[in-house]
């Protein structure tokens, strides 16, 4: 991986090239068999309980994401499973997964993914389900699905519990939502219409997590710069109550957080950076990933790097 980094190989298409030499070594055998002698099958079944039966190509695909983890997140997330103490949750792994994937431009294994720009900013082709897209219409960051399936479950991230809040699943692709979609399950809906975050660009979601509530003032000082934000009622919303709740993950804070920056709420955004702050390091070190790891052009890069110079040092 190191060797092939160097040369200029990322994302997929570097865990496509190591396929080869895995295999090479693989193959220089009648068989393989662990400590037991029990034949371990190139294939096998990466859900298997027994360790035996899960192949080698299942093993492989977890060293390569547990690499791929320590690069952008650190020793401590590449080696757990769960959410051990002083890590980052389940939610961040799989999101520097996904985009440390998509850091590259084709996939020809099991499908075709192709970066394509467009008005919003990428677009899939899967040749999987005979040439089929997305039926849900939705910005975001698409991957193949037995692409993500391959990285997340050896590491025990489950995609499924994931669906409609950070990722969607449709006709063989999963798609990383864009951080504007998020906006209605972390604020509500009086708090993403508070944060100027419009109903197009909002995904109605089973997970309504309203992570970030806010509540309804009498009064409200006029933001600098900026109309008061109204609820539909029209009563003002305050703004120092679009704080971030303790039992939100460390993505979901970064996430309003960007929104925050996005709808130029100045002191809601300082009042979050500064908790965090107090909380530990986790907050900045995910930011510092993501900045990394987003698209050179795209939405969440622009916010994210503009959020980090709020950062209070």
């Amino acid at each position: 991986m190191v060797r092939l980094q160097a040369e200029g190989i990322r994302g997929a298409d570097l865990v496509f090239a190591c396929i080869g030499p895995a295999l090479e070594i693989y193959s220089r055998f009648e068989k393989v068999v662990d400590a037991q002698d029990r034949e371990i099958p190139l294939g096998g079944d990466p859900e298997a309980v027994e360790p035996h039966r899960r192949g080698y190509l299942a093993y492989v695909w977890e060293t390569v994401a547990r690499a791929a983890l320590e690069q952008v997140l650190g020793t401590a997330e590449a080696n757990t499973k769960g959410n051990a103490a002083g890590t980052l949750e389940e939610d961040a792994r799989l999101t520097a997964l996904f985009l440390w994937t998509l850091q590259s431009t084709s996939v020809g294994v099991e499908g075709e993914l192709r970066d394509e720009d467009d008005e919003q900013g990428s677009s899939v082709s899967n040749q999987e389900e005979g040439g089929e897209t997305p039926s849900k219409a939705s910005k975001g960051f698409p991957l193949v699905y037995d692409v993500a399936r391959r990285f997340a479950q050896p590491l025990g991230i489950h995609l499924d519990q994931w669906e409609d809040r950070i990722i969607q699943i449709d006709k063989g692709v999963v798609v990383l939502l864009a951080v504007t979609e998020r906006a209605k399950q972390l604020f509500g809906e009086e708090g993403a219409a508070a944060i100027d975050i419009t109903e197009e660009n909002l995904r109605e979601s089973t997970s309504q997590l309203k992570l970030f509530p806010i509540a309804v003032q009498d009064a409200l000082p006029k933001l600098r710069g900026r109309k008061k934000a109204q609820q539909k009622g029209g009563a003002p919303v305050s703004d120092d109550l679009l704080r971030g709740r303790h039992e939100a993950t460390t993505l979901d804070r970064v996430h309003a957080a960007m929104l925050l920056q996005k709808s130029g709420r100045t002191n809601a955004l300082r009042a979050l950076l500064k908790s965090e702050k107090e909380r530990g390091p986790n907050f900045e070190r995910l930011t510092n990933a993501l900045s990394a790891l987003y698209p050179r052009d795209s939405e969440e890069k622009r916010l994210i790097d503009a959020m980090v110079q709020a950062i209070p040092r």
